[in-house]
Order: structure tokens, then C-alpha cells, then sequence
């Protein structure tokens, strides 16, 4: 049996729904370990064009059984809109593909109000949230003043424990923002308008894992941003709030005993970053803007505009390396075709003294790149599907990677279609 996690190396945004679209035919269970509706993962196949933030990427899969483990903040509001919507273009999502842990967390609505509430108190020293709750919805895990989903199932206690932590929150909301509190009656429709609708998904989910293990079924674990988005080892505090890394795999699935033998790692063929922090490769202006436009470099859950800059090799070694990832899938290097010369970021100079160690976060805004270039390829490869049929120059920019990160680039996408992909 092989379980594997499909993992970001960078800032998030590498092509990781693509992937778990593709190579979701080989397994028998997805399951999403964490983060929540703060991202998007975005799937073109036969189907149709999906940006997902919730549902797991294998819910195109027939057979398939797609799981939000215990590590997700389960957003009721946007799930069940995202099973709406997905359901218009003939998606049937049923207890039967899409199951809940009872473990995992609500994100209640007062979570986005803080989230919104907090970022505009900072203004300029904003960290760049999605404003999807994220934050406030882990903090209060880690305060043990969450919902756990299960608790939906017993409304009798439910109310009373909501009432307690409402009360708390109220606190907050009234005196540090000035902002309006919630009321029972509120809270009593927000559960009516959207968590009644997911109940009959909430199940034990660690004891399906275990009964899936035990019959020998192989599972995909499915994260969600990059490596550099890891609350301990990315850009802190420019991160997010929860571990984006394979070994939290197990522990966020709701199945700790799973071992992971394969990690696929997803590297986009240049960098980009949504949000805040530093990004040492960063381009700017017209040349910035070129880059965007060819990659439709915009955020799927927040439209906005992707930083972009060359491939950061200081960056992406490192997140190989804290994924423990065994193969790369390399995204989109159809989009560079315009390049004549590709540049890639192959080091620091930090103090004016040249490293290729990635940086303590704080240093990291005195780092700057050293750019080196290599020939472009200069032509259309989005329908090439065979590695000797790519351009010599592309051929030899995937291997300059390869060899500079440590790690086999197996799978090399040239199109956002699922079929548009060479497999080395």
C-alpha cells in the first residue's frame, strides 16, 4: 500500500488541486488535513472549471471518498454553497463521497468579523488576510473555545455550550472593537440556514481511516498553501495559522496511526505570493505585470493580484526539504514560452555575503536575489505530453531545477487541463 501527500513548496497557489485531480485515479480516499476556506484550489476538467476552498480535490473522482479531517476549520456557510455549486455542473456530493470529522472545528461567524476587525485596527502592519476567519478560528481552537462539528448531533447540549463562548466572544467584540455582539437568535439561524444542511456528512472519521487501512485502501492527503506558509516554519508571522506540512498529515486527517510513503511536492515554474510578508524574488512593474497576465495570476478565493517573481531556488530547496517531499510536480511551464531569457533566483546576499541557506523570517527583508539566467524555449509547449519532445532550453531549465533543489521533478504541467501534463 502507498499513501501519499501532495504538498506546496512555496507561498501557496503552486497548482496542488490540479494535481489531486490528476492523480486522484489511483486512490481510494482524499482527505483535506487543514486550513479552510482561505484558499482556493482550482480543477479544469471534463466537468467544467472549479475554484474549491473547502470540498477536497477528488470529489470529481466517481468512487472516491473525500474526507475533512479533524485539522480543517469547517466553515458550514461556505461548504454547503460550495456543494450547491458544484451540484449545477452535475457534481453529486452525498454522505457516500464527502464525509465530516466529528472532531473538527466550526468556524463560527464571529470569526470573520475579528479576522475583518483586526486587519483594519492594524492598517498598514496588516498581515494580508483573506479575511475568511482563519486566525481567530485557530486561536480560539488552541483556547479550547471551538464547536466541534460532533456537537451538532446533540442540540440539546449544543446551545448551551454556544451560549457560553458566545458570551466570552461578545466581550471582545463590544469592548476592544466596538463592534455589535451576537445574540442567541442569531446564531440559532446561522445554524439552521447552514449546519443542519452538513450534518448528515459528520461522522467518525478516524474510524473509516482505520477500517480503510485495515482493507488495504491507498489515500491521498491534500494540503492546503506552501511550505513558507507554515505557521512554525514560514514566514512567521506572515503565515497562516495552521501546519501546511505532510507530517501534519496524519494528525489533521483524523487518522495518526496512517504512515505517508510518497510526498508530492508542487512547485510552480516561477514564484508567486498572495498577501503580505517578504518575497525576496519579487519582480515589479511592466515586466511583474507581463508575468501575471500570462499566468492569470490572481487569487482564486480573493482575485486579487498575485505577486510575482523568477523561481526562488533558496526558497524552494528549503521547502522541499521541510516537506520531506520524494518527487516534484513542476506547474505551468507553458507560461514562460515568451521568455527569450528565464531568470531564476539562485541565492541571497544577505549583509553583503552570498548564501544559499534560506533565512530567519526577520532577515529575510534585508535578503536580496542573485538573478542568473538561462535560454528560453521561445514557443508553444502546451501540447507536447512526452519529456524528449519538449524544447532542448525547457528540458534543461526543468533539470537546472531538479538538480539545484535535490529532488526528481516527475511531473511537468504545460496547460491547466487535467491531460495537459508530461510524466517523467
Amino acid at each position: 500500500m502507498s499513501n501519499c501527500a501532495i504538498v506546496g513548496i512555496n507561498w501557496g497557489d503552486e497548482g496542488k488541486g490540479r494535481m489531486v485531480d490528476l492523480v486522484t485515479e489511483e486512490y481510494d480516499v482524499v482527505v483535506r488535513y487543514q486550513g479552510g476556506g482561505n484558499a482556493g484550489h482550482t480543477v479544469i476538467n471534463e466537468r467544467g472549471k472549479f475554484a474549491l476552498h473547502l470540498l477536497p480535490s477528488g470529489i470529481f473522482r466517481d468512487g472516491v471518498v473525500n474526507i475533512l479531517g479533524n485539522g480543517v476549520a469547517l466553515d458550514c456557510e461556505n461548504l454547503w454553497a460550495e456543494i450547491c455549486d458544484v451540484a449545477k455542473n452535475g457534481i453529486s456530493v452525498t454522505p457516500e463521497n464527502l464525509k465530516i470529522s466529528d472532531r473538527a472545528s466550526l468556524l463560527m461567524p464571529w470569526h470573520r468579523d475579528l479576522d475583518e476587525l483586526e486587519e483594519a485596527r492594524l492598517k498598514d502592519k496588516k498581515y494580508g488576510s483573506t479575511k475568511q476567519g482563519i486566525a481567530p478560528f485557530y486561536s480560539d481552537k488552541y483556547q479550547k473555545k471551538t464547536i466541534l462539528c460532533g456537537e451538532l448531533l446533540y442540540p440539546e447540549k449544543l446551545m448551551a455550550h454556544i451560549r457560553d463562548i458566545m458570551e466570552w466572544k461578545n466581550l471582545t467584540l463590544k469592548n476592544v472593537y466596538g463592534a455589535p455582539e451576537y445574540t442567541q437568535e442569531m446564531i440559532e439561524k446561522w445554524i439552521t440556514d447552514y449546519c443542519d444542511k452538513i450534518k448528515p456528512y459528520i461522522c467518525d472519521t478516524g474510524a473509516y481511516l482505520k477500517s480503510a487501512v485495515a482493507e488495504g485502501k491507498k489515500i491521498l492527503f491534500e494540503a492546503q498553501l506552501g511550505s513558507l506558509r507554515d505557521l512554525d516554519y514560514g514566514i512567521y508571522p506572515y503565515t497562516t495559522s495552521s501546519n501546511t506540512l505532510a507530517a501534519y498529515a496524519p494528525i489533521g486527517s483524523g487518522a495518526p496511526f496512517v504512515r505517508i510513503n510518497d510526498v508530492i511536492g508542487v512547485v510552480k515554474a516561477y514564484s508567486t505570493c498572495v498577501g503580505e510578508g517578504p518575497f525576496v524574488c519579487e519582480m515589479f512593474g511592466d515586466e511583474a505585470e507581463k508575468l501575471r497576465s500570462r499566468g492569470f495570476e490572481y487569487g482564486a478565493k480573493t482575485g486579487r493580484p498575485r505577486r510575482v517573481g523568477p523561481l526562488d531556488i533558496v526558497a524552494t530547496r528549503y521547502g522541499t526539504e521541510l516537506q520531506g517531499a520524494t518527487e516534484i510536480a513542476l506547474t505551468k511551464l507553458d507560461v514562460l514560452s515568451y521568455m527569450e531569457k528565464i531568470p531564476v533566483c539562485t541565492s541571497y546576499i544577505v549583509d553583503g555575503v552570498e548564501t544559499d541557506a534560506f533565512p530567519f523570517p526577520t532577515v529575510l527583508y534585508d535578503a536580496k536575489p542573485k538573478i542568473e539566467y538561462l535560454d528560453g524555449f521561445m514557443c508553444d509547449i502546451s501540447g507536447i505530453r512526452k519529456w524528449e519532445d519538449l524544447p532542448e532550453n525547457a528540458r534543461k531549465y526543468v533539470l537546472f531545477i531538479e538538480e539545484r533543489i535535490g529532488c526528481k521533478i516527475k511531473y511537468i504541467s504545460v496547460g491547466p487541463e487535467r491531460d495537459s501534463i508530461i510524466i517523467r
